[in-house]
């Protein structure tokens, strides 16, 4: 799966599902179980309403204590004075919203009774009106308990005819009981009020189960009797334990209302039934066009969100597809091939990164190539100066043997002279392999190498080698065994060619490892191969070689350890050389078509872990004989 589609799919999958969702959840949670939210939005209203009935008991008491405890009132509330009463009374309830103040002497005397008309200003009722005879006063007055709890009620005013909600409570000033004061607020006041913050039209009922107060209107309307209920529903709701009894759909002005009633329980006390109404189709409109508007929004969100992801993914897949052929087109070798792309942000700032090393690659690889080409040039030139030396060396290098040999013929009755021959013979000798050894090299690197093939078996090759190394392996002690040689298939090379490859690996062999040391040669033939191998194996329990020295070694005049710490003696432990045996080795192998390695523990010249050469040349497939 392409980036793009990485990017773009699963954006576009998480958009539609989010949409998809969000359209669920609005229209079948938000917008569902219509009936369900409906009694929900009772429930909160009816809330609302009883609330803000216990808010305004909170008024009427702080206020009938500010005007209670006014100094000079309960004086003159004690002595019967109504003037002086009136006099600091009027002024504290003309700024209250209080429309109703009764204060009550404790001998049972209405000693003030302020009322407020409908412009709002405060009237004297001189006429008594009982209001010491009402349960809730008389029970003060018989009990004369100043710690006895606020009560209320709902009442009819007498002089205006008009349904307060009242708050009774003793007057107490130094402990005693000094009379009853009585505030209160017409409901035709506080039900607009109410139906502002409840969001819903309300229902007061009296005990009869008739509508005492409404927002509808005038309860003497059509309306209060389409909204009563019987007294026997009455007190079954003031008892009900229930926040709110869903009641009975209604018609009222035209339209059908959905009516929730419950007790109005202001303290500990029930003062009656009221009711809350909402318009039956409150919550079935408000879901239509909440589901039809949100739809519409989620709908075009789901669009921009999936227009916006289009152009957002194009501004991070264009520059990554622009990255990506570059990137291809470096690999293939145009080095020259920029991204071109300049943005601001992190894209912008690897592009710019991207183009920087491809610059420095392009510089450095064209400085590598300039110096391979002159490495080139001067190992060729290396190879024809070992080729011209090694030519040039040979010739010179025959008249000291010859002279040499005829030498030590013509001094045999002279021991001394005899030796010194012997000695120029020796050097000349391995003057001599050094001058093979270089010719053999340059012959590798030049691909002159010209092999003789025959079908050979390996087992004679080895043996003549180790024949020439038998008294290197007596002077030294060293132990030899071969075995598994004799098994071998027959394979096809060139033997002289292979007898040098053995012939170096041995002489190793010996140089590295210390004097009663031992070299194993085991040979193996390996069917699992294709084409099928016979594998030499040169052991020897010498100083190893190091990991990072494993490819080294067959490089051309590589050495192991100090080349000044190594000894004269070709055979001799850690004995000199030009370095070029296993390079030669190698060449001579992969000429054959196969290989060379080496395997070692390590270096290590005072525990001596040994090595392990291991050389592998193919076996020619056997022929099938006819029938």
């Amino acid at each position: 799966m392409s980036i793009r589609f990485k990017v773009a799919l699963p954006f576009l999958l998480l958009t539609v599902i989010v949409s998809v969702i969000g359209v669920y959840v609005v229209t079948r949670l938000v917008t569902g179980s219509l009936t369900e939210r409906l009694t929900n939005q009772l429930l909160e209203s009816g809330r609302v309403v009883s609330d803000s009935f216990v808010r305004q008991e909170g008024y009427h008491i702080s206020e009938a204590r500010r005007i209670a405890y006014t100094n000079g009132l309960v004086p003159a509330v004690l002595n019967g004075d109504s003037e002086a009463a009136y006099q600091i009374a009027e002024p504290l309830f003309g700024t209250s919203a209080i429309e109703n103040l009764i204060i009550v002497s404790p001998q049972g005397a209405e000693v003030v009774h302020l009322l407020k008309d409908e412009e709002g200003n405060s009237i004297r009722v001189e006429q008594d009106t009982q209001a010491a005879q009402s349960p809730v006063v008389a029970g003060y007055l018989a009990m004369r308990n100043p710690q006895e709890p606020p009560q209320r009620v709902l009442g009819r005013n007498l002089v205006n005819e008009k349904i307060h909600y009242y708050t009774f409570m003793p007057i107490a000033v130094d402990g005693d009981f000094d009379g009853v004061i009585i505030v209160g607020t017409s409901i035709g006041s506080l039900l607009p009020a109410f139906k502002q913050i409840s969001l819903a039209d309300i229902v007061i009922y009296g005990e009869d189960g008739q509508v005492v107060a409404t927002t509808f209107g005038s309860a003497e309307t059509e309306i209060a009797e389409a909204l009563a209920i019987s007294q026997e529903e009455y007190r079954q709701i003031i008892r009900t334990s229930e926040k709110i009894v869903r009641g009975e759909n209604a018609g009222i002005a035209g339209r059908q209302y959905t009516i929730g009633r419950a007790p109005l329980q202001v303290g500990n006390t029930r003062v009656a039934v009221f009711a809350v109404a909402l318009p039956a189709d409150f919550v079935v409109q408000f879901g239509a066009d909440s589901r039809t508007t949100y739809v519409i929004i989620f709908s075009i969100l789901m669009l921009a969100v999936i227009v916006i992801g289009y152009f957002v993914s194009r501004m991070i897949i264009v520059p990554l597809y622009s990255l990506v052929g570059t990137s291809q087109a470096i690999a293939g070798g145009d080095l020259a091939r920029r991204t071109g792309i300049r943005t601001g942000d992190e894209i912008g700032t690897l592009a710019s990164t991207f183009d920087d090393m491809t610059a420095k690659l392009e510089k450095k690889t064209v400085e590598l190539e300039e110096k391979n080409e002159l490495l080139r040039k001067m190992d060729k030139t290396k190879t024809n100066f070992i080729s011209i030396s090694a030519h040039e060396l040979r010739t010179p290098l025959t008249l000291i043997m010859g002279y040499s040999q005829m030498l030590e013929q013509d001094l045999q009755k002279d021991s001394d002279m005899q030796k010194l021959a012997q000695g120029i013979l020796e050097g000349a000798e391995r003057m001599t392999d050094v001058v093979e050894s270089m010719l053999d090299v340059s012959r590798i690197d030049s691909n002159a190498l010209i092999l003789r093939k025959a079908s050979i078996q390996l087992e004679p090759v080895i043996r003549k080698v180790q024949k020439e190394f038998d008294p290197a392996f007596e002077e030294r002690n060293i132990d030899f065994n071969a075995e598994g040689l004799e098994k071998l298939p027959a394979i096809t090379a060139d033997p002289d060619m292979l007898q040098k490859v053995f012939h170096h690996l041995m002489m190793n062999a010996i140089k590295f490892t210390p004097d009663g040391g031992s070299v194993k040669i085991s040979g193996r033939y390996v069917n699992g191969a294709e084409p099928p191998q016979v594998e030499i194996a040169i052991r020897d329990t010498g100083i190893g070689v190091a990991a990072d020295m494993r490819e080294v070694i067959f490089e051309k005049f590589s050495q192991t350890g100090e080349v000044l710490m190594h000894s004269s003696g070709k055979t001799k432990f850690k004995g000199g050389g030009p370095g070029l045996g296993l390079s030669i080795a190698r060449g001579i192998i992969n000429a054959h078509g196969g290989r060379i390695r080496v395997e070692s523990p390590g270096h290590d010249e005072e525990t001596f872990p040994g090595s392990t050469f291991i050389v592998s040349l193919p076996v020619p497939p056997k022929k099938e004989s006819g029938s």
